[in-house]
Parts: C-alpha cells; structure tokens; sequence
C-alpha cells in the first residue's frame, strides 16, 4: 500500500536520496524546506514542495497533518551564536507539531554518539532530541543512529587537492563506524514505508566496518593515483580558524571541532555492532562510485 510521507531535509545527502526512493516507489512525498529551489527534480517527480522553515510550529503542523509517517533531522545552523539553543528551539517546534498534527509515526534522523549529551559537540543536541521526542504519548519512534558518513571525505577535496594531503581535527589512527548515506537512505525509506516499528525504537546504521581516517585516505589517495597521499591531524586551533574563514560563528566551531576531536574518546563506538546495523557500500565502493567522479570533476 503507497504511504503519504513527509520529508525534512530533503535538500542534505540523506534527505534527497530517501525522497527519491519513495519517489520511485510510487508514494505521495511531501517535501518542506526553506530553499525549495533545490527541490525541483523532486516535484517533476511528483512530489509536493513545501515552502516552510523548521522553526514554524504551523507549517510543520500542516505538513505532518494526515502523513502516515515523517522523516524528522535536526539540521546544522552554521551561523547560530548559541547552537545548543537553535538545536532545542527545533526539537521544541518538531514536538509541538507532532502532537499537534496527531501524525503516529516519526523515524529520527540520529547519530552513533547521541546516547551522550555533552562532550561530544553537536551530536549533544541530537542526544537530547531523541530524549524529547521519547517523550511523546501514542506516537511510535524510531532513532536511526547513523555512523559518521563517508560523504564528509567530499568536503577535504579542496584540501587534497590544493595542499597534497587529507586532514581533519579527528586523531587518524581511532577507528570508527563509516557510512555511505546511500545506505542509510535505504534503511530510513524502509521504515517510512513498512511502519514496522512500534513505541520508541533506536536502529543503528553502521556501514560495513570500522576504518580509521588514515585508512580511509589511503584508499582515496589509491583511487586518485597518488598512493602516498597521507592524512594529517589538523590542530583545534588551526581546524576552528579554518570554520571561522568559511563563516561559521564562533560557537558553533567549537562543538564541530569539539565532535572531532572526541572520536578518540569511543563516544562514536558505543553501539554494538551486529548484522543488523551492518550495510554493505565500502570504503572502496564508496570512493570509486561518489568520490572519484566528484574528485574528477
């Protein structure tokens, strides 16, 4: 039975690949964002395009309002003075529209790390919004903590190819669970539409194994013929000053460079791994089919 479905962040890497899953399969998407620009191929798709931002209370309502299910996120607001307060003004606007509306079913964009709330930078807010959202009375969700994406190796394209090597604020030799958002899309799509799932739920996506960002990068810096290319640990300082150049505000920075610099402390390794939260994209699958096209470019 086709599902009517509604889709937040239907502009990010996750979001526009679960729009266009369902899309595909033939169920009514409604999608809401504040750039609807960037939706088009969705609505030539079929889908319904929402003009609305996440902190209306009555746009979120009407959206959710008769929608068998919806896919929830918190996004980044990279020039919030406080992002600890922007990320609960969300949580407390997507609450409000939840009871409102009555809509039973919520899968929550999550991440590996949110069983903490502090320490552990932005992931701190989405910590807290699963917190909130257990909360609700009647209303069946489901958390998909998703392991660090592989996609975020895109943004140290520029890096590579301007300064000959890969780097981040994050210690290089720590493991932890990688992700395609391919794969994750998939595992969200499936929810959405089978609504299997009943009271408050955590699902864990993992990718296929744990890889260090040296590791990592070696299989890129093979890709891209340069087998030598080496990973470097960025130091904070120097990673804030490098946000701070791009325009983000000083506060937010600091939970990014914060969340990098605690991958060491295994805040990113809390959950158990099992066949269950194992995809199948590899680090190898991922580079030679997403990265290397874009690297190309």
């Amino acid at each position: 039975m086709k599902k009517s479905i509604v889709i937040l962040g239907a502009t990010g890497t996750v979001g526009s690949k679960i729009s266009a899953i369902l899309l595909k399969e033939g169920h009514q998407v409604a999608l809401m964002a504040r750039h609807t620009e960037k939706l088009e191929q969705f609505r030539r798709m079929g889908a319904e395009i929402i003009a609305g931002d996440i902190t209306d209370v009555n746009a979120l309502t009407s959206v959710f309002r008769n929608a068998d299910s919806a896919f929830v996120i918190l996004p980044d607001n990279v020039k919030a003075e406080n992002t600890r307060a922007y990320q609960r003004q969300v949580t407390g606007t997507l609450v409000e529209a939840i009871e409102k509306s009555g809509i039973k079913y919520i899968v929550n964009m999550s991440s590996l790390g949110s069983h903490m709330h502090e320490g552990n930078g932005i992931m701190g807010g989405t910590g807290e919004q699963e917190v909130r959202l257990n909360q609700l009375d009647g209303v069946n969700v489901l958390h998909l903590r998703s392991a660090y994406f592989m996609e975020n190796f895109l943004r140290t394209i520029g890096l590579v190819k301007t300064m000959g090597f890969n780097g981040t604020a994050a210690d290089g030799d720590y493991p932890i669970p990688m992700v395609a958002t391919q794969d994750v899309a998939k595992v969200a799509a499936g929810h959405l539409t089978r609504l299997g799932f009943t009271g408050k739920l955590i699902r864990s996506v993992m990718g296929p194994r744990d890889y260090t960002y040296k590791e990592f990068t070696s299989i890129i810096g093979k890709a891209i013929g340069k087998p030598d290319l080496q990973y470097v640990q960025i130091p904070a300082d120097q990673a804030k000053q490098a946000f701070l150049s791009n325009g983000f505000s000083e506060d937010f920075a600091d939970n990014l460079v914060e969340m990098g610099t605690a991958i060491k402390t295994g805040f990113m390794n809390y959950q158990k791994r099992d066949d269950s939260a194992t995809t199948p994209t590899t680090a190898e699958d991922f580079v030679r089919e997403v990265y290397l096209p874009i690297y190309n470019k």
